[in-house]
């Protein structure tokens, strides 16, 4: 038995005002309040990603509020959620975790109103975030529509790269620039993409980008096809991938998600592997029109985020059991 087995033994959700459950994999929970206003909910935590612990915390919160920006939400309110051995020496590096978390949090202008801890031999740290959204606007899976252009916010490969730093096999510069990258906020592309007016968008966190861009596909009936030449990577996650360094987790999602793409001649297995690497804190993938597409990746570009054009919704659905179909 698999986790989505177990899952999938959860009640059916008949309460009207849940907007948004866990049918269609979308990135948070929306709960309708009036009319007017709904609130999205979401949770994240995990073990530590980088050595230095306040760059963690950082970390934590930055992906966690990711999920909220994701279905077009602003972010308004959070919990600490903590687990932690019990030995006090810990305790500094705990103090230095939150205080990562706090300064996120507050450039996210979000509030941190309590939380929880737990003892526990391996500290994992997250947060619960709560949102605010208008209940005709939540950008959800089932979205996306034919045609719509495919715009990447940032690299790929930290699940590879954080592999490699904890071999030993990457330079401080290569963890500066993968610290960089998984503690920039989500929040300006989010605005941004409101701004624009998009169709739907998702975050690529642990299933990869083909994971999740396969879940809104799923949730929108919908084919699409990538490039693996503009996706971008950072450089050394595509060393390490050359030299087979990878997590247990993105090799695990390349096997999951495999049956439901074609390979076009030319796409190396490493590029294979960074299409489905696990990522923590990446990037929106956002799906738009075509006819705004120009002016989506200039917004974004103009303040200094990263911006692909990565591939497209399929204007009509090919006779074909597969949903990606990846191109060089």
């Amino acid at each position: 038995m698999d986790l989505s087995q177990v899952l999938g033994q959860l009640p059916d959700i008949t309460d009207p005002n849940v907007l948004v459950g866990a049918s269609n994999a979308d990135d948070a929970g929306v709960y309708k309040i009036t009319d007017d206003i709904a609130v999205v909910f979401t949770a994240d935590f995990f073990t530590p990603i980088v050595d230095d612990p306040y760059w963690f915390g950082a970390i934590a919160a930055a992906n966690a509020l990711s999920d909220v920006y994701a279905m077009g939400g602003k972010a308004i309110a959070s919990l600490n959620i903590a687990m932690l051995p019990s030995d006090q020496r810990f305790f500094p590096a705990l103090k230095k975790i939150m205080q990562g978390g706090i300064d996120k949090m507050k450039e996210a202008g979000v509030s941190i109103i309590g939380g929880h801890t737990v003892k526990d031999k391996e500290p994992k740290f997250g947060y619960a975030v709560l949102g605010l959204i208008h209940p005709d606007k939540v950008l959800d899976n089932s979205k996306a529509k034919p045609g719509d252009a495919l715009i990447l916010t940032k690299k790929i490969g930290t699940g590879i790269v954080s592999t490699g730093i904890k071999a030993g096999m990457c330079s401080d510069a290569v963890i500066e620039e993968l610290t960089s990258s998984m503690t920039a906020l989500n929040k300006r592309a989010g605005e941004i993409m409101l701004e624009i007016g998009v169709s739907t968008a998702t975050d690529i966190t642990g299933f990869g980008l083909i994971g999740h861009l396969s879940e809104v596909l799923t949730a929108s009936k919908c084919q699409s096809r990538l490039y693996s030449s503009r996706v971008p990577y950072f450089n050394e996650a595509v060393r390490l991938a050359e030299m087979d360094i990878a997590p247990g987790g993105s090799l695990g999602n390349l096997k999951i998600y495999n049956p439901i793409i074609e390979w076009a001649r030319g796409v190396t297995d490493s590029e294979q592997v960074l299409m489905n690497d696990a990522q923590t804190s990446g990037g929106l993938l956002i799906f738009v029109p075509q006819d705004r597409k120009d002016r989506l990746v200039n917004a974004l570009q103009k303040e200094n985020i990263s911006a692909a054009h990565i591939g497209d919704v399929l204007a009509e659905n090919v006779k074909s059991d597969k949903k990606i179909f990846v191109e060089k």
